[in-house]
């Protein structure tokens, strides 16, 4: 399902010169080997104002980056989970304040951590139980293990819980958090974790359907999106872009396309950083959600129900800064709250970046980033791959610069 293409920036209200600035900018990270190739879009009012490819998909085989290059988008996945899992909300299936341990029994009586570690381990109970507001929020009190910050993230690792999974299945992640405590009692912070996975878990038990089946009926058959899924298949090998890290002098390759993992179709179905895509899927999918759930004649999550989504649901209206345990995410803190699977724009003043107030968004680990202004009827999308997302500023950077492109 394609979207329109604007024959001049100027019909959207905007400023072409300024658009410039982004390809500048863009140009000067792959120039100087902090990244090897780029892909920006930006459209407005439904149509693409501005598209543009720099650099290499593939440095190692000098292939170019274009508009069809697949990447793997890490956490971009969380949003369509998270909407996959409120469209059985629409259907009457759940409620948002239903307890975790109704669809995952195993679950019931949690606990959290207090100190010490293997039998001498201390825990305590609950506050109250947790529920599925708490997984597509955030403030399930289950971690990362990458997070390494506290005893619980290390039992994380000690037992590969959140890595990025090539073994295993959601069931048996199921089972494994099980036997762990939490890092609180749910609702009472907020910390980045599996939680979306657990949410992917729970759209195959309510749905009977494999999660990937699931998704391709419900959102990549309905929108077109045939470049999205969870593996890429051999005859679009070609297209999948390397994955690079941070090296001392520059980039160096993590992840060759030619042998990636993503080439197989994996057991553990991640719904919370699983899913490879390209520009022009995902442009589909934002699209839906800045025209409130439907794009092209195809809905795929009420209007009313994406307002649910994207208001803010920590406590009291706080905002990540005032709310989040720990201080890692894909986005930053202050001024920005937290729906059902996307950061909310509470405040532009507050968080020192421009935007606007009710604008949703998230990133992926190789830096990867969306954001969706209903206001502006804007839709901003960053593919690259370069990890770990958190090095340079540039997600910021490259929001002053669109946000100055706004003509009227």
């Amino acid at each position: 399902m394609a979207i329109a293409e604007a024959s001049a920036p100027t019909e959207l209200g905007l400023d072409p010169t300024r658009l410039g600035y982004l390809d500048a900018h863009l140009k000067g990270y792959v120039d100087s080997g902090k990244m090897a190739g780029t892909l920006a879009l930006v459209a407005r009012g439904g149509e693409i104002g501005h598209l543009a490819a720099y650099g290499l998909a593939d440095r190692e085989r000098n292939k170019p980056m274009a508009r069809d290059t697949i990447f793997r988008i890490y956490s971009m996945s969380k949003p369509i989970t998270s909407i996959a899992l409120m469209q059985l909300y629409e259907r009457g299936l759940f409620q948002v304040d239903d307890p975790v341990d109704k669809y995952i029994p195993e679950w019931k009586n949690q606990r959290v951590y207090v100190m010490g570690n293997g039998p001498a381990m201390v825990t305590k109970p609950v506050t109250r139980p947790m529920t599925i507001r708490d997984l597509l929020s955030h403030q399930s009190g289950l971690t990362y293990g990458f997070l390494e910050r506290t005893n619980v993230d290390a039992m994380y690792r000690n037992n590969g819980i959140g890595q990025i999974e090539t073994r295993g299945t959601l069931r048996e992640m199921v089972q494994a958090l099980a036997e762990l405590p939490l890092e609180f009692s749910p609702g009472d912070a907020w910390n980045y974790s599996v939680s979306t996975d657990i949410c992917g878990y729970l759209v195959e038990a309510i749905s009977g359907q494999r999660f990937d089946d699931y998704l391709q009926a419900n959102i990549f058959g309905p929108l077109g999106m045939g470049d999205t899924g969870f593996h890429v298949p051999q005859a679009k090998a070609h297209r999948l872009a390397a994955n690079y890290g941070v090296a001392p002098d520059g980039i160096r390759l993590i992840d060759d396309p030619a042998t990636s993992t993503y080439l197989t179709p994996p057991t553990f179905l991640s719904g919370g950083g699983g899913l490879v895509s390209t520009i022009d899927d995902y442009l589909v999918f934002c699209q839906a959600l800045v025209n409130g759930g439907e794009v092209n004649g195809t809905r795929i999550i009420g209007r009313k129900t994406l307002e649910l989504m994207t208001s803010n649901h920590l406590p009291e209206g706080k905002d990540l800064a005032a709310h989040a345990m720990g201080r890692w995410a894909e986005t930053t803190f202050s001024g920005i709250g937290f729906g059902l699977g996307f950061s909310v724009t509470l405040d532009p003043a507050k968080s020192q970046i421009s935007g606007t107030p009710g604008e949703f968004s998230w990133g992926g680990a190789a830096s990867t980033v969306f954001w969706i202004d209903p206001i502006e009827d804007l839709v901003f999308i960053f593919m690259t791959q370069l990890m770990p997302s958190s090095h340079y500023n540039i997600r910021r950077e490259l929001r002053a610069i669109v946000y100055s492109a706004l003509a009227d």
